[in-house]
Order: C-alpha cells, then sequence, then structure tokens
C-alpha cells in the first residue's frame, strides 16, 4: 500500500494569506503524474494552475468552486503505490 500525499493551497504571492479554489481540472479518481496541472486557483493578483505534488490516484477532498482558502489547508490527496 502506498502513502497519502497532500494536496494544499499554496502560497501564490509573498504576502498571500488565502487563495480562491477555483475548480479541478482532472476527475476525482483519476490518475496523475508529478507536475502535472490538477486544479486552478487565484488571488487578487493572478490565477494559476497547481501542479500534482506526486504521481497516484488524486481524491478532492471538500475544496469547492470560488471559495477562499487560507494557505497551506489541505484540499485533496494523492494517493501513491
Amino acid at each position: 500500500m502506498g502513502d497519502v500525499v497532500p494536496v494544499k493551497m499554496p502560497k501564490l504571492t509573498m504576502a498571500a494569506t488565502e487563495a480562491t479554489f477555483i475548480e479541478w481540472m482532472v476527475e476525482d479518481g483519476a490518475p496523475v503524474s508529478e507536475g502535472d496541472p490538477i486544479y486552478t486557483v487565484a488571488t487578487d493578483k493572478v490565477e494559476t494552475e497547481v501542479e500534482s505534488p506526486a504521481s497516484g490516484t488524486l481524491r478532492h477532498g471538500d475544496a469547492e468552486g470560488e471559495v477562499d482558502y487560507e494557505v497551506g489547508t489541505q484540499l485533496g490527496t494523492i494517493e501513491t503505490g
């Protein structure tokens, strides 16, 4: 059995303490490779795609579109192995 790698809200700018989760780009339960873009987030200054931190199966957490989350909040997981 593999590990579970958290998918977290990234810090997009030096001053950012939160960002808006826009949408998942990959379906729940789909395989992903490390470096694949898996979701989109935005601040008042930038919108960007966030890459998968690991290879495995993506599991969406409770993250909902157009909702603000603090930097470091777990949005989902990657099940490796």
